[in-house]
């Protein structure tokens, strides 16, 4: 269903008072204040899963959050699901039910910086949503653009990046093209970033030709597409100055931003989005990535104060 703008803002609040009344009714699980530790899908919470400590689960609507400690840390871990949907939903879920002071996300990407390699891992300090766009319409061979839709970015072809409005607890609801990572959690991930070992190999020794790498820093972009598209690739690069393109973490960082919460996101290159010489080596490579953006997780936990 088409919603014209008029409508859409009139609605905006009534929405923010059903979901807010939502929100305050739900059920607390536990009473610990929690990071949660969020990952897209299985391979990639392996490694985290493995040093939970004291685990309790709960499940919620089909979705299992386990419980417990690592790296001396009360956590809570849980799987987003992969997309853009599935990763508000759940991280929502996780903040009505359990008290989480922070956020954090684990996982792997594409690379979009010619700089990066297949197993580096990447530590943005903002994220942006590429798809939140307006698909113009074509005439006489020019895009035309509804009234109503702004030009922050450059477009690819009819695709023009649009602001996300966001509506906070005591606030007006805002224009937001980026959402800023934590900086006090930018400051342990640069604390860790040399000293974290990081593999090259996979476990049946198909290995990196070159020694992996974490950046922290930089920008992140996802949307709801899977990216393998050399073209986009560079557009992405080009236009948000982008390091890495997932299909989940600016969404999870819109929602830790409407609820005011501080977040950090993790990703290590799985493949490079399109850019990789023949076909995409997610195959190969997803679980190597996976383990190396849980390794640096490990060690950012361990260093918390």
């Amino acid at each position: 269903m088409r919603t014209c703008p008029i409508f859409a803002r009139l609605l905006l609040p009534v929405l923010v008072l059903i979901f807010s009344v939502n929100a305050h009714a739900a059920e607390l699980l536990d009473a610990t204040p929690r990071i949660a530790i969020i990952s897209a899908f299985q391979p990639e919470w392996t490694a985290l899963q493995a040093r939970l400590r004291d685990r309790t689960e709960h499940v919620v609507n089909g979705v299992t959050f386990a419980a417990g400690t690592v790296e001396g840390k009360p956590v809570v871990l849980f799987l987003s699901g992969i997309s853009m949907v599935n990763a508000a939903m759940t991280t929502q879920l996780a903040l009505d039910h359990f008290v989480i002071d922070r956020i954090v996300f684990s996982g792997i990407a594409g690379g979009a910086d010619p700089d990066l390699a297949i197993g580096d891992v990447v530590v943005p300090d903002a994220w942006s949503q590429y798809l939140e766009s307006v698909f113009a319409r074509e005439k006489d061979g020019t895009y035309i653009l509804p009234t109503f839709a702004d030009r922050p970015l450059a477009n690819f072809g009819m695709m023009f990046p649009q602001p996300v409005t966001v509506a906070r607890e005591n606030k007006e609801p805002e224009k937001v093209i980026w959402f800023a990572v934590d900086p006090d959690l930018l400051t342990v991930a640069r604390r860790v970033a040399s000293a974290t070992p990081l593999k090259a190999c996979t476990a049946d020794n198909k290995c990196l030709a070159h020694k992996p790498k974490i950046v922290v820093g930089g920008h992140g972009v996802s949307g709801q597409a899977f990216v393998d598209n050399a073209t986009f690739r560079d557009y992405a690069r080009k236009t948000f100055d982008a390091e890495v393109l997932d299909m989940e973490s600016a969404a999870v960082a819109h929602v830790a931003y409407a609820n005011r919460k501080p977040f950090i996101i993790f990703r290590s290159l799985s493949d490079l989005a399109g850019g990789d010489e023949g076909k995409t080596e997610i195959d190969t490579f997803f679980q190597l990535a996976s383990d190396n953006s849980s390794a640096v997780v490990l060690a950012f936990l361990k260093a918390l104060p």
